[in-house]
């Protein structure tokens, strides 16, 4: 039975990946101040995520459709970024988004729905 379920989620997966890029949200226009400072506040911002799961693709949608560079962890295919979600995040589930608090505090956000209405409240 565990078989059958690898087998399907390939093709799952790529239904949500053209799903997810035939309804793609517009991606703001922002001002050249506005991008700089989006810029600087999301630098402390990491997203652990597998490529094909529907609820990193979730969290991906609002990233775009709040015009936000937040640099994206495969941490399915990348044994750095799995060790790391696992050692310093304490579980291996995704999507996670690490903040890097001003006070050099760390938090490992997981959820993709606590993890979207943080990025509204902040940047929407």
């Amino acid at each position: 039975m565990k078989y059958f379920f690898r087998i399907m989620r390939w093709p799952l997966g790529q239904l949500v990946l053209l799903s997810n890029w035939l309804t793609r949200p517009e991606s703001p226009e922002l001002s050249q101040e506005r991008r700089a400072e989006l810029d600087r506040a999301t630098e402390s911002l990491k997203l652990y995520q597998f490529t094909q799961c529907p609820f990193c693709v979730r969290t991906r949608r609002t990233i775009h459709r709040l015009g936000l560079n937040i640099e994206t962890r495969d941490a399915r295919n990348d044994p750095q970024w799995s060790q790391e979600l696992i050692a310093e995040g304490g579980k291996y589930q995704v999507p996670c988004l690490k903040v890097v608090n001003e006070d050099g505090s760390v938090d490992w956000m997981y959820e993709s729905k606590h993890i979207n209405q943080y990025l509204d409240h902040r940047f929407g």
